[in-house]
C-alpha cells in the first residue's frame, strides 16, 4: 500500500495499513444491492422476451388460420362450379331444359351456405365493443393502443344497436361474405364485356331503334313506376307498425332503377339452343344489354340528387334537371370513354405487327378491354357502360386487325371468364341466402316489390311496342311482347347494385328483396321458358341467318333497273333508319382509318388530304382484291339478295310477272346454300315442283363491299 493511498483512506485508517479484501466490506451491501437489482432487471426483460415471443408466435398462427381460411373459402366456391359444371354437362345430355345453369348454381349455393350457417361452430369470440363518446364521426381507420402496442383495425360498416350482441362469430362466414367491390372491379367487367363483343350486330342494328326505346325510354318508365308504388308500400307498411326505420322516397327511387336491370341470361340461353326467332332473340338481348347500363347510370343519377334546403328528400326541380344532367354526362362520357380506348387498341393492332405475335396481340387486347372498366370508374364514370361500348367497338374494328390465333383466343377467353363470373356470382346469391348478416325480411315490401315489377314491366313493354309498331315494317306481334314481358328477369346487375351499399336499413330490406326477387325469376321464370314459346306459338329451329317473313305472301319489289340498281341502293334497303345514318360514313372513312378492310382512302377522301390518305391507308386494302370480311358482317340484308334473272333482260318480279326490275327475298344469300335458296324460291313463287333452275337462269348475289 503506497504512503499516499493511506492518506486518502482518511486519518482512523492511515494509522495501519489493512489489507485490501477488508478493504471491500463496507462496500458489500451497496454491491449486492446492485447485483440483485441486475439480476431482477435481466430476469423482467427475459420474461418480455418470452411474453413477446409468445405473442408474436400467436400472431403467427392466427395469421395462418386465417390463410387457410381464405383457402377454404375459395375451394368452396371452386367445387361449387365444379359441381354446377358436371351437372350441367348431365342436363344437357340428358336434355334437361327446366332449369337452367343459373339455377343451379343458386341451389348448390343454397345448400353450402345451410352447411356453412347450422354446420360449423362459432370460432372466433374475442370482438368486444369499445366507446368512443368523444368522436362524432365514424373513420375509416383506426389505430388502437393496447398494452403499449398499436393494432390497426379497418371499418366494416354501421351495425344497428339491436344487433350489436349477433356480430357474426363465424370466421369461416366472415372470410365467404366478399367485399362488394369484388363484384365490381372483377366479376362484372368479364361479363358486360362479353355481351358487347359476342354481340350479333346483324340482328342487332336491325332492331336497333327498338332496343333503344326498350333500353331506355323503358327502363326510365319501369323505374318511376316501381318507385312510386313502392312509396305507396312504404307509407303502407308505415301505417300498420312494420317499418322500424327511415325509408324516403328517392330510396323507392333507387329501388325502382336497381331492379329495372333485366337479366334474362335463362331465356337467351334456351333461346340459343333452340334456335328461336332471331328477331326477338335480338330485342330481348339487346335490352338486357343496354338497360344494365342505363339502370347503374340512373341509380348513381337518384344518389346524386341532392335538394337545396333543409328537407334532403323533398322534390326540388333544379334538383332533379342536375340528376337528368348527371345522367347524361355520364352515361355519354362512359361511351366516349369505351368507345375511344376500343379506336385506340384498332390503331395499335393495325400499325404494329403485334399480329406476327399472338400472345403479345392477346394479351395487350384482354388489358386494354379491361382497363377501360377501370379508367371509368377512376374517372367518375361508370365502367358498365364504358367496357359494353368498348366491347361493341372493338367486335366492330379491332377484330378485323387481330390475327387467326387472336381472335380464337380473344373470344374463347372472354367467353370463358363470362361464364365462369356469372355463375360464381349466382352460387354467391345462394350463399349469401344464409351468410350475409344484414338480412331485412319484410313481407309486405317483398310482395309489394313483385307487383310493382310486373306492372313496370306490363308498361315497359306493351306501350312502347304499340308506338314502335307505328313506324315499323316487321310488326312486334302480341306473343313478341307477351314472351318479352316474361322473360323480364333479374340477375347479376340487380344482386351487385344492391349488394354495393347495405349500410342504411332501407338498402338492408332492398338487398333482401331483390335477392328473393332474382331467385324466383331465375326458377320459376326460367324453368317456365320452354312452355311458354310453345304456348305462345313463337317459331324455334330458324336458321340465325334468316330474316323474318314479310307481312304478306308476296316478295317486296325492288324499283330498279337490275342489279346494278339493286347494289346502288343497298343503304335505302335497311331496316333500322339510325344504321343508314352511319353506315356509309363507317364504311367509306372509319373502317378504312382503323381496319385493314374498306375501300381505300384515296378514293374516299378529298384530293386535298391525298397525303393523309395514304398514310392511314392498309398496304392490305391495296394488295387484297376483296376486301375483309367479317364473320358476322356489319351489314343487314334483307332485300335485293337474291336476284332471279331469265335469258336476256327479262327478270321475274315478286309476283310472277316480268319487266326490267328485279325479285328479291328476304335471304342472306352469301348465307344460304343454293338448295335451300330453290327452295324458297318454289313456295315464294307458287312454282311447286316446276323447277326454277331453267335454261337461261342465273342467281346474282351482290357479295359487293360487305366489310
Amino acid at each position: 500500500m503506497e504512503p499516499g493511498d493511506a492518506a486518502r483512506l482518511g486519518p482512523g485508517l492511515a494509522a495501519r495499513a489493512l489489507p485490501p479484501r477488508l478493504l471491500l466490506l463496507p462496500l458489500l451491501p451497496l454491491l449486492l444491492g446492485r447485483g440483485l437489482r441486475a439480476a431482477a432487471s435481466a430476469s423482467t426483460g427475459a420474461a418480455a422476451d418470452d411474453s413477446s415471443a409468445m405473442e408474436e408466435l400467436a400472431t403467427e398462427k392466427e395469421a395462418e388460420e386465417s390463410h387457410r381460411q381464405d383457402s377454404v373459402s375459395l375451394l368452396t366456391f371452386i367445387l361449387l362450379l365444379t359441381l354446377t359444371i358436371l351437372t350441367i354437362w348431365l342436363f344437357k345430355h340428358r336434355r334437361v331444359r327446366f332449369l337452367h345453369e343459373t339455377g343451379l348454381a343458386m341451389i348448390y349455393g343454397l345448400i353450402v351456405g345451410v352447411i356453412l350457417r347450422y354446420g360449423t361452430p362459432a370460432t372466433s369470440g374475442h370482438d368486444k365493443s369499445l366507446s368512443c363518446t368523444q368522436e362524432d364521426r365514424a373513420f375509416s381507420t383506426l389505430l388502437v393502443n393496447v398494452s403499449g402496442k398499436f393494432f390497426e383495425y379497418t371499418l366494416k360498416g354501421e351495425i344497428s344497436p339491436g344487433k350489436i350482441n349477433s356480430v357474426e362469430q363465424n370466421d369461416m362466414l366472415r372470410k365467404v361474405t366478399f367485399d362488394p367491390e369484388v363484384f365490381f372491379n372483377i366479376l362484372l367487367p368479364p361479363i358486360i364485356f362479353h355481351a358487347g363483343y359476342s354481340l350479333k350486330k346483324r340482328h342487332f342494328f336491325r332492331n336497333l331503334g327498338s332496343i333503344l326505346a326498350y333500353a331506355f325510354l323503358g327502363t326510365a318508365v319501369s323505374c318511376f313506376i316501381i318507385g312510386n308504388l313502392m312509396y305507396g308500400v312504404v307509407k303502407l307498411m308505415k301505417i300498420v307498425g312494420q317499418l322500424s326505420d327511415k325509408f324516403y322516397y328517392t330510396d323507392c327511387l333507387f329501388f325502382g332503377a336497381i331492379i329495372s336491370a333485366t337479366d334474362p341470361v335463362t331465356v337467351l340461353a334456351i333461346f340459343n339452343e333452340l334456335h328461336a326467332d332471331v328477331d326477338l332473340y335480338a330485342l330481348l338481348f339487346g335490352e338486357s344489354v343496354l338497360n344494365d347500363a342505363v339502370a347503374i347510370v340512373l341509380s348513381s343519377s337518384i344518389v346524386a340528387y341532392q335538394p337545396a334546403g333543409l328537407n334532403t328528400h323533398a322534390f326540388d326541380a333544379a334538383a332533379f334537371f342536375k340528376s337528368v344532367g348527371i345522367f347524361l354526362g355520364i352515361f355519354s362520357g362512359s361511351f366516349t370513354m369505351g368507345a375511344v380506348t376500343g379506336v385506340v387498341t384498332a390503331l395499335v393492332t393495325k400499325f404494329t405487327k403485334l399480329h406476327c405475335f399472338p400472345l403479345l396481340e392477346t394479351a395487350l387486347f384482354f388489358l386494354m378491354s379491361w382497363s377501360t372498366f377501370l379508367l371509368a370508374e377512376a374517372c367518375g364514370f361508370t365502367g358498365v357502360v364504358a367496357v359494353l361500348f368498348c366491347g361493341i367497338t372493338q367486335a366492330h374494328y379491332t377484330y378485323n386487325n387481330l390475327s387467326v390465333e387472336s381472335r380464337s383466343r380473344t373470344k374463347q377467353l372472354f367467353e370463358v371468364l363470362h361464364f365462369l363470373a356469372e355463375n360464381f356470382i349466382f352460387s354467391y346469391m345462394g350463399l349469401a341466402l344464409f351468410t350475409f348478416q344484414k338480412h331485412v325480411f319484410s313481407p309486405v315490401f317483398i310482395i309489394g316489390a313483385f307487383v310493382a315489377i310486373f306492372l313496370g314491366r306490363a308498361a315497359h313493354i306493351y306501350p312502347l311496342s304499340f308506338f314502335l309498331n307505328l313506324g315499323r315494317r316487321h310488326k312486334i306481334g302480341w306473343n313478341f311482347q307477351h314472351m318479352m314481358m316474361f322473360s323480364g328477369l333479374r340477375g347479376a346487375m340487380a344482386f351487385a347494385l344492391a349488394i354495393r351499399d347495405t349500410a342504411s336499413y332501407a338498402r338492408q330490406m332492398m338487398f333482401t328483396t331483390t335477392l328473393l326477387i332474382v331467385f324466383f325469376t331465375v326458377w320459376v321464370i326460367g324453368g317456365g321458358t320452354t312452355p311458354m314459346l310453345s304456348w305462345l306459338n313463337i317459331r324455334v329451329g330458324v336458321d340465325p341467318d334468316q330474316d323474318p317473313p314479310p307481312n304478306n305472301d308476296s316478295f317486296q319489289v325492288l324499283q330498279g333497273d337490275g342489279p346494278d340498281s339493286a347494289r346502288g341502293n343497298r343503304t335505302k334497303q335497311e331496316s333500322a333508319w339510325l344504321f343508314r345514318l352511319w353506315y356509309s360514313f363507317d364504311h367509306n372513312y372509319l373502317k378504312p382509318i382503323l381496319t385493314h378492310s374498306g375501300p381505300p382512302l384515296t378514293t374516299t377522301l378529298p384530293a386535298w388530304c391525298g397525303l393523309l390518305a395514304r398514310c392511314l391507308t392498309s398496304p392490305q386494302v391495296y394488295d387484297n382484291q376483296e376486301p375483309l370480311r367479317e364473320e358476322d358482317s356489319d351489314f343487314i340484308l334483307t332485300e335485293g339478295d337474291l336476284t332471279l334473272t331469265y335469258g336476256g333482260d327479262s327478270t321475274v318480279t315478286a309476283n310472277g310477272s316480268s319487266g326490267s326490275h328485279t325479285a328479291s327475298t328476304s335471304l342472306e344469300g352469301s348465307r344460304r346454300t343454293k338448295s335451300s335458296s330453290e327452295e324458297v324460291l318454289d313456295r315464294a313463287l307458287g312454282i311447286g315442283d316446276q323447277l326454277v333452275s331453267s335454261r337461261g337462269t342465273r342467281l346474282v348475289f351482290p357479295l359487293e363491299d360487305n366489310a
